[in-house]
């Protein structure tokens, strides 16, 4: 009796209404974003996941005429052909400002790769080597360096449109494949 008492105490002090049914509240008493509620504009659909990205590696061309690792954001599942993408991109304005660039030229070209038994053949859709001697052998190492990044890749063949192509070493040599990081040495990464 005594414990109902002191609930019918605290309920009283807790500033429950006992005097009668529910009663309007007079407009000017109501907060204004409660009469006018904006409708929220974001919409989510649980089927479709948020785009996820993972950082990979691609070659860039440092002042010093060596090739140097920087990291892209490659959404996943990532393909060597979305790295090689990234790598077409060039270098971002902070890298540019640092220096860095790319030889080669990927605003138009398109890439494929495919891998057998840790041969990359990457497959440009229109050549995207837009400079000649020293520069050209950097710009092949930008793409063998990248490719070869890649755990099961150990060696790079080139084709432009579906056709095979020779491509120049460190030596000076032209080859048609494969290449690999061997065979740009003079151009690998400084320690």
């Amino acid at each position: 009796m005594i414990a109902l008492g002191v609930v019918v105490m605290a309920t009283a002090a807790c500033g429950i209404p006992t005097n009668g049914p529910p009663s309007a509240i007079a407009k000017d008493n109501v907060p204004f974003p409660l009469l006018n509620p904006v409708a929220s504009t974001t919409t989510t659909n649980p089927a479709t996941p948020p785009a996820v990205a993972v950082p990979e590696t691609i070659y860039l061309v440092a002042p010093s005429q060596h090739v140097i690792a920087v990291s892209r954001d490659v959404q996943i599942p990532a393909t060597l052909t979305q790295v090689m993408e990234a790598l077409l991109e060039g270098p971002t304005t902070a890298e540019s400002s640092l220096g860095l660039q790319s030889f080669l030229t990927g605003t138009k070209t398109k890439v494929s790769v495919s891998v057998t038994a840790g041969i990359a053949t990457v497959d440009f859709s229109t050549n995207p080597v837009q400079v000649v001697g020293p520069d050209q052998t950097l710009a092949i190492a930008q793409v063998v360096f990248t490719a070869t990044q890649q755990p099961a890749v150990t060696g790079v063949l080139f084709q432009i449109a579906g056709l095979p192509i020779g491509v120049p070493t460190a030596s000076g040599a032209q080859v048609p494949g494969p290449v690999t990081r061997a065979s740009y040495l003079p151009q690998a990464p400084l320690p």
